[in-house]
C-alpha cells in the first residue's frame, strides 16, 4: 500500500520532506492524472482525493473559493496520499508564497507570457540563493516533514500556464527558464487567443491549426528538458495527449463531475417514468 501524504508529518518519523510523487513518477517515465478543484469546501476535496487523482489542483483562478477555503482543502488532502497543488489567481508572489506556506507541493500559474515572468514566478517559490521567497512555512513545515528549509526549493513545481498567443511566441524562451519545473497548456484561452476570437473555447482541440499550436508547445518544454501537462476534457483525448508525450494530463473537477452525474441520473429516472428529459426554465424570482 501507497504511504499516505500525512504519515511524514512528525518528524521524530521523518527527518526529510515527503517527496514530491509527481516528481517521482515523472522520473521513471510515468505519467500522472490531475484533477481541479474548484467548490471552496473540506469535504468535496476529501472525496476528490480518494478517487485515484496522482494529484490535486486548488483552483484560486476561476474556482469559487479563496484563501480561506483553500486552507482547510489542503488539510483534507494530506492523508490521502494525493499530491496537493495550487493555481493562483495570478502572478502574485504574496499568494504564491502563501499557498506554499499552507502546504502546496506545487504552483499553476496563469498567463505566463514571457520568459521575465516565468523567471518571477521561480524566484517567488525559492528559498535564496534561488529565488526571494520568505520563510515562514507555517503549515508546510508541519505536513511535509522535516527538513523542509533544505529540501523545498528542490521539492515544489514550478509549472507556467501557456495560454495566449504572445506566450506561443515566447515559449522557448519561456521553456528555458532556469528552475522551471515544467508548462501547461490552458486550451480554453489558448484557442481564443490564437485563433483571436475566431473559434469557441473549449477543450480536447480537434482543428489542425491548434493542435499544431499545442505539439509545438509541447515540443519546446520537452527541447528544454522541462514537463508538459494539457487540460483534457475527455479519458479518449488524455489518452491521446499522452501519447502525444504529455507528463500530466489534468482532468475535469469536482463541478464537472457532479454536475454530470447529477444530471445523468435524473436524466435516467425522467427516461424510465417516460418524463421529458428537458430542464425546466429556471425560475426567475429566484425561489423554489
Amino acid at each position: 500500500m501507497e504511504e499516505p501524504f500525512a504519515t511524514g508529518c512528525n518528524k521524530t518519523l521523518r527527518e526529510r520532506m515527503i517527496p514530491n510523487k509527481l516528481k517521482t513518477k515523472w522520473q521513471n517515465g510515468v505519467p500522472t492524472v490531475n484533477g481541479w478543484l474548484s467548490i471552496g469546501n473540506a469535504f468535496t476535496a476529501e472525496i476528490m482525493a480518494e478517487q485515484g487523482f496522482d494529484s490535486l489542483t486548488i483552483d484560486l483562478q476561476h474556482g469559487f473559493l479563496d484563501y480561506s477555503d483553500a486552507k482547510p482543502m489542503l488539510q483534507a488532502l494530506r492523508a490521502s496520499g494525493v499530491t496537493p497543488l495550487a493555481r493562483v489567481p495570478w502572478l502574485d508572489p504574496g499568494i504564491i508564497m502563501k499557498m506554499l506556506d499552507g502546504g502546496a507541493y506545487g504552483i499553476i500559474c496563469p498567463m505566463v507570457n514571457r520568459s521575465e515572468q516565468a523567471a518571477q514566478l521561480v524566484e517567488a517559490m525559492r528559498y535564496p540563493p534561488l529565488g526571494s521567497r520568505s520563510f515562514g512555512p507555517t503549515r508546510a513545515n508541519i505536513s511535509s516533514g522535516g527538513n523542509y528549509a533544505s529540501e523545498a526549493n528542490e521539492t515544489v513545481l514550478a509549472i507556467a500556464m501557456i495560454e495566449t498567443a504572445e506566450a506561443v511566441e515566447n515559449v522557448d524562451a519561456i521553456c528555458q527558464t532556469p528552475g522551471l519545473d515544467g508548462i501547461y497548456i490552458g486550451p480554453a484561452d489558448l484557442t481564443l487567443g490564437v485563433s483571436k476570437g475566431a473559434l469557441p473555447p473549449g477543450f480536447d482541440r480537434t482543428e489542425p491549426e491548434i493542435v499544431a499550436v499545442i505539439k509545438k508547445i509541447l515540443a519546446a518544454a520537452k527541447a528544454a528538458g522541462i514537463r508538459a501537462g494539457l487540460h483534457c476534457g475527455t479519458p479518449e483525448y488524455a489518452a491521446k495527449a499522452v501519447g502525444w508525450g504529455f507528463d500530466m494530463v489534468p482532468m475535469s473537477g469536482d463541478v464537472a463531475f457532479l454536475s454530470g452525474a447529477a444530471a445523468s441520473n435524473v436524466g435516467a429516472v425522467r427516461s424510465l417514468l417516460g418524463q421529458s428529459t428537458e430542464p425546466e426554465e429556471p425560475n426567475s424570482s429566484g425561489g423554489y
